[in-house]
């Protein structure tokens, strides 16, 4: 890989940045009576996509906003906006990772179209518009708690479950944050994305599912990568697949989310988790899946069902890393994905220099350095900050985060008490007999069982 390429300036960048964060201190205000430096903000967030086809509908937003009358339509043209300015942004920082990766992409495919449901859809519009004219600063629990009905009449729906999830993380972040105007901080480039994320979506057709094929051949998992917040879990699993045609090798990628207790933490998320995907215990035993007809999305996502795989032969992650990586193609982001925080580009490095300055680490690579964030391994897996340091080999996530690139750990080669080894951060993903794991997964089977006993004693009542 090129390090180089990663520390070099991309034109363009810091001024498509700069018009998101206008148009985000403009939402912190609230544009019911917006002010003159929120008036100017809106100006030079239509300013900066003059030149596109979005110009004139952005360009009468930003002068209802301005003025205090922006209707529904006007807040989805400025989220629009906001969401065009963030694409350009992944696009030139995507194409930068190409170049330094020399993995090829896969071209775009087109996205299906599906149901639509005008009236709920323009229900969470109405609730997001109301929102907007509050601003962060001026949300309180009645603005918040509109959203409970939509929400609750979109979740049986799984057309609409997608936004439904979006916007009911998001109300519940905001509920926690209320008042607005007593907050110390406002995350504004936070709520900026999920705002204008669940405005565009709300849009005929925007949350529709993606167009599936389906994929015949070898899927060698490279790593895990887990999501955990305080009501949902998320574990996705990295991975090349070989096409059994002898096809170009792909990068894919295969989810699965779980709704969970706020008490269920650490190793005791894999429980949750692995009853749902086969592919979780084949990372834990290292191996492949063969799979046969499984649907997978144009942007490469495997949309997995069990009975379409089955267990494969033994696969090493860092033979994979260092065999089929470095051909596999990457497959197009879908156009509302198009966000520089869903870079995730797997990547092996070796031969690297691992230096730590206090909590931060970074991996010195060609002579370049390149930070390595062990914040985001999970502590449902062996994978630790010393192990990365002591590390001479890194299958990792190859993120853009505050203005650089880093690394995000998924497994290493390292050296304990003289003997080679490879620690996983998802290594207990499918169950474990290792020490540390065996007494995690203890003590959250009690946890689990005593949250069961109440719920049945709850129900039984």
């Amino acid at each position: 890989m090129r390090a180089d390429l990663l520390v070099e300036h991309i034109d363009g960048l810091e001024e498509a940045l700069a018009a998101v964060d206008a148009g985000d201190r403009a939402l912190v205000g609230g544009l019911l009576r917006p002010q003159p430096a929120q008036v100017a903000a809106l100006t030079e967030l239509a300013d900066a996509v003059a030149g596109t086809p979005l110009a004139a509908r952005v360009a009468e937003a930003a002068e209802k906003a301005a003025a205090g009358t922006a209707g529904e339509e006007h807040f989805v043209a400025l989220a629009a906006a906001r969401t065009a300015l963030l694409g350009s942004v992944h696009d030139a920082l995507t194409t930068r990772v190409e170049e330094a990766t020399g993995r090829p992409r896969v071209e775009d495919a087109p996205v299906a179209g599906g149901q639509q449901q005008p009236n709920l859809l323009a229900a969470a519009r109405s609730w997001l518009s109301d929102l907007a004219r509050a601003g962060w600063r001026g949300i309180d629990h009645d603005v918040v708690a509109g959203a409970a009905p939509v929400i609750s009449a979109m979740l049986p729906d799984p057309a609409l479950r997608r936004l439904a999830a979006l916007l009911d993380g998001f109300a519940a972040e905001l509920a926690a944050s209320c008042p607005g105007a007593a907050l110390d901080r406002v995350p504004a480039r936070r709520w900026g994305d999920l705002w204008s994320r669940a405005m565009v979506l709300t849009l005929p057709g925007a949350a529709d599912p993606p167009a599936t094929g389906t994929a015949t051949g070898r899927v060698l998992p490279l790593g895990v990568d887990l999501h955990e917040h305080t009501t949902a879990a998320q574990a996705q699993v990295h991975a090349v697949f070989e096409p059994a045609d002898g096809g170009t090798p792909r990068l894919v990628l295969a989810s699965v989310s779980v709704p969970k207790p706020d008490t269920v933490v650490g190793a005791g998320i894999w429980q949750l988790l692995r009853q749902h995907m086969s592919l979780l215990a084949a990372v834990s035993e290292g191996r492949a899946m063969d799979v046969e007809g499984m649907p997978v999305t144009a942007a490469g996502d495997l949309v997995w069902h069990d009975e379409h795989a089955r267990p494969g032969t033994a696969a090493d992650a860092f033979a994979t890393a260092r065999v089929a990586l470095p051909t596999a193609a990457r497959a197009a982001t879908a156009p509302l994905d198009r966000h520089p925080a869903r870079i995730a580009e797997p990547v092996f490095l070796e031969g690297y220099t691992a230096e730590k300055d206090g909590d931060a680490l970074t991996f010195t690579v060609a002579g370049h350095r390149l930070p390595v964030d062990t914040d985001r391994v999970p502590a449902a897996g062996p994978l630790t900050p010393e192990a990365v340091a002591a590390s001479g080999a890194c299958i990792g996530l190859l993120r853009w985060d505050d203005g650089t690139f880093a690394v995000q750990p998924l497994a290493v080669e390292t050296t304990v008490r003289k003997k080679a080894v490879t620690v996983h951060a998802g290594a207990w993903a499918g169950g474990t007999t290792d020490k540390n794991g065996v007494r995690a997964e203890k003590a959250a089977t009690d946890a689990v069982t005593v949250l069961r006993e109440r719920a049945g004693r709850l129900l039984r009542k």
